[in-house]
């Protein structure tokens, strides 16, 4: 499924234009991103946590020049579902 079938699933069920949905939707992005950005973690309950996680740093290969290249310690966006989330998929999969 991609955003334009999320924005017309959204639209048809609840009735609200897609312009709507489209920008309800946009802002919803740049704010978990803006988050992040800062180094908020967002937790929505029921659904899961959108959360920083931290990777030491190591020493990684540049293969084409067989050097040894320093990667240094960062942050990536990770999501973490919910148990409930959890459960439900596994009830969907089972069925």
């Amino acid at each position: 499924m991609r955003k334009s079938d999320l924005i017309t699933n959204i639209s048809n069920k609840t009735g609200i234009p897609k312009v709507d949905v489209l920008v309800t939707l946009e802002t919803l992005l740049k704010e978990i991103k803006s988050n992040l950005s800062n180094g908020e973690n967002i937790y929505i309950r029921g659904f899961g946590s959108f959360i920083l996680k931290k990777r030491a740093a190591k020493i990684g290969r540049n293969i084409k020049k067989n050097t040894a290249v320093q990667i240094p310690e960062h942050y990536i966006p990770a999501f973490k579902p919910s148990k409930e989330f959890v459960k439900e998929v596994k009830e969907i999969q089972n069925a």
